[in-house]
């Protein structure tokens, strides 16, 4: 063994002994711990207590706000998908038929470079209810404003729009990504035979563009069901928990209340969500949901 660990052999390996070792501790490591903290009850104050399924059984029996959570989470997520990947594709089309296309790529990308919590209160500026730039602009037209972030009815879709805004940047480089490594005689082709700007978009761009599609749809879902950090900024949960996602609820069962056990089975239960719906989304793809031939 020793013998073999110094030959050409082992080379490789040792090279990649560091990503390795990195993986274990960061990844693999606090994985298994939060897989085992979610069978105990643990407040880290005293040594945890092993309770087996206990907090899986009460989150999916016995919560009260569980699952209220959960409905908000798949709202966020679908809405971010419904409105964000339609837009930023579009917008990455528009562009690549423009000039300056690196200009107008810096220029979205901008927000994903910024501090959320910087990007959250200039929404809050722009977004509050009394002297909010978009209601004094609502205000000049004569127009009454909303209560963007405090009326339980709107805050949800709010928060969404301010995400999408965020993510439109990444979004559109993906895209521009896929867009640019398009064949540019499919188009040619297409132009010639009379087709106009839908007809090339929805018969070439996109089925061309379906693994790009997919990618950005896995990873927009996977962080929309995952994120917090712009409700605990925006809204901190509100109005009437009507922003307050299973994350949100998870980081506060954990640093509020002390719940770690539960809140680890709370990110199981999340990981596991999300596992499911990525299988879905890669099966639909496989079987040419999308592609319109």
């Amino acid at each position: 063994m020793i013998k073999w660990l110094g030959s050409s052999k082992a080379t490789p390996f040792w090279f990649l002994a560091p990503v390795i070792a990195f993986g274990i501790i960061f990844f693999i490591l606090p994985l298994g711990f939060a897989l085992f903290t979610s069978f105990t009850r643990w407040d880290s104050l005293q040594p945890p207590r092993w309770v087996g399924l206990d907090n899986y059984l009460y989150l999916l029996t016995s919560d009260r706000r569980f699952f209220p959570t959960l409905f908000n989470t798949l709202y966020f997520a679908a809405g971010t998908l419904a409105i964000g990947v339609p837009l930023s594709l579009g917008i990455a089309f528009a562009f690549t038929q423009s000039r300056f296309q690196s200009l107008w790529r810096s220029l979205y990308w901008l927000p994903m470079v910024t501090n959320v919590v910087a990007v959250a209160y200039i929404w809050i500026f722009v977004l509050a209810p009394t002297h909010g730039l978009l209601n004094r602009l609502l205000a000049m037209a004569g127009l009454p404003g909303p209560g963007w972030l405090t009326d339980p009815s709107i805050a949800m879709l709010s928060v969404i729009l301010v995400f999408v805004w965020m993510q439109l940047g990444s979004n559109m480089l993906l895209f521009s990504a896929g867009l640019n490594n398009i064949d540019e005689s499919y188009y040619e082709a297409a132009r010639l035979d009379g087709a106009g700007t839908w007809q090339v978009f929805s018969t070439i761009t996109i089925p061309l563009l379906r693994p790009t599609v997919m990618f950005v749809l896995i990873t927009n879902l996977i962080s929309g069901m995952s994120y917090f950090t712009l409700m605990l900024v925006l809204t901190e949960g509100g109005p009437l928990g009507r922003t307050t996602v299973t994350a949100l609820y998870m980081y506060e069962m954990a640093f509020a209340d002390l719940r770690l056990g539960r809140a680890s089975a709370v990110a199981y239960i999340l990981f596991a969500l999300v596992f499911v719906l990525t299988l879905i989304q890669l099966r639909f793809f496989r079987q040419g949901g999308v592609d319109a031939h």
